[in-house]
């Protein structure tokens, strides 16, 4: 049977019934993006950057080791064996004898009889049996929780040494140390650019908003530090902190030193911000409706050039962990015990151990992985919060 149309009360033809249809959508496309949070977007968007997605995922991975280097690395960063001075990397073996069990080879070593250099061989009778969540020296966690687990290390450290990127001079496992250095080189990064970042946006601000007198006097002492050339001036002011300061101490003022040169740049972006926007309709609507100028400036003038910051910002985090480095490397910045990518990098000036030992170099490695990925990272970022972009 088939449904007719009947005629209603009025002799109109009434529309047939043809039952429940589909259920509309609840928002088509374009509403999607209309009810989207900036957020949202900004995410949308930066998922398009494959480069990006994965220089990200890299930049987190490399703060993660910062954060849980003790847990991470198979021994402490002063761990030592003189005997194994410079020793070459091993590789790791899962299977020993047909059955698995994951190990490494220990070595065999000559003395030269005329220069008494060691010769260092993987010996594959020597069978050290490596393992996860081992138990090994005590450390903290996050500097306050006492565990004595670590990811990866043999299972007996008596047994031998597990040098998986090679040793130091000392006989200190190279892995390890550069984890434990992740930690000091990534923070000095991070808070130095978080002072960079507050010096540069409330004294870029206020040269942008104010003008006159008081951007004259920021503008001049930008110059002045610009003038300056870099590394000299980090020398000197780094050169002032007493020798005798603890390792902590002399990490938090090369924080600061850093920081101190570190913010014109970021200012003068600020600067050339607020000075183009302070006279658009919504800062004039702000300033009538009563706000107060640090309202105005860090409320509403602020969040509209947000995406420079972060081109900024992402940019600035490589600059400092390559200046830390370079201070470290030339002896002026931290010193030993600490452990950071410059302080390991000190040996790489003696041209007779790199010959002996390139792996040495491996702590540069990590320096420029880190920097190319947080510079993509900073790109993508920069362009998906670019609020005039097409």
């Amino acid at each position: 049977m088939t449904n007719a149309p009947t005629p209603d009360a009025g002799g109109a033809l009434a529309k047939p019934d043809l039952g429940p249809g589909p259920e509309p959508t609840e928002s088509t496309g374009q509403d999607r993006l209309a009810l989207a949070s900036q957020s949202q977007l900004v995410w949308w968007s930066f998922k398009k950057h494959r480069l990006a997605l994965v220089c990200g995922v890299i930049t987190i991975a490399i703060y993660a080791i910062a954060i849980l280097a003790p847990f991470l690395a198979p021994y402490p960063s002063g761990h030592h064996n003189n005997e194994y001075t410079y020793a070459p990397p091993q590789s790791v073996h899962l299977f020993h004898e047909g059955t698995f069990r994951p190990h490494v080879n220990g070595y065999s070593f000559e003395q030269d009889p005329d220069t008494l250099a060691l010769t260092f061989e993987v010996d594959p009778d020597i069978v050290i049996p490596i393992g996860l969540f081992v138990e090994g020296p005590e450390y903290e966690i996050l500097g306050f929780i006492p565990w004595d687990r670590h990811l990866i290390g043999p299972t007996d450290y008596d047994a031998g040494p597990m040098y998986l990127l090679g040793a130091d001079a000392n006989g200190r496992d190279l892995l390890s140390r550069i984890m434990h250095g992740t930690t000091i080189s990534m923070s000095v990064g991070l808070v130095g650019v978080l002072l960079s970042l507050f010096l540069g946006v409330v004294l870029g601000g206020l040269s942008g908003y104010l003008g006159g007198k008081v951007d004259t006097a920021i503008q001049r002492l930008i110059e002045f530090i610009i003038a300056i050339p870099t590394i000299p001036l980090w020398m000197a002011l780094f050169a002032a902190v007493p020798a005798s300061w603890s390792p902590v101490q002399r990490y938090l003022a090369l924080t600061v030193v850093i920081s101190l040169v570190g913010w014109v740049g970021m200012a003068r972006e600020v600067r050339g911000k607020f000075f183009a926007v302070r006279n658009e309709e919504y800062v004039s609507a702000a300033i009538a409706d009563g706000a107060s100028q640090s309202r105005v400036m860090f409320r509403h003038m602020l969040p509209s050039f947000t995406s420079h910051i972060i081109a900024n910002l992402s940019l600035s985090i490589p600059t400092i962990i390559l200046a830390e480095t370079a201070l470290s490397f030339i002896g002026l910045g931290l010193q030993s015990p600490t452990v950071s990518w410059g302080v390991l990098l000190q040996e790489a000036q003696n041209i007779r151990a790199v010959s002996t030992a390139p792996w040495i170099l491996l702590p540069g490695v990590a320096v420029v992985i880190t920097v190319l990925a947080m510079n993509f990272f900073g790109d993508g970022l920069r362009d998906a919060a670019d609020p005039y972009k097409n």
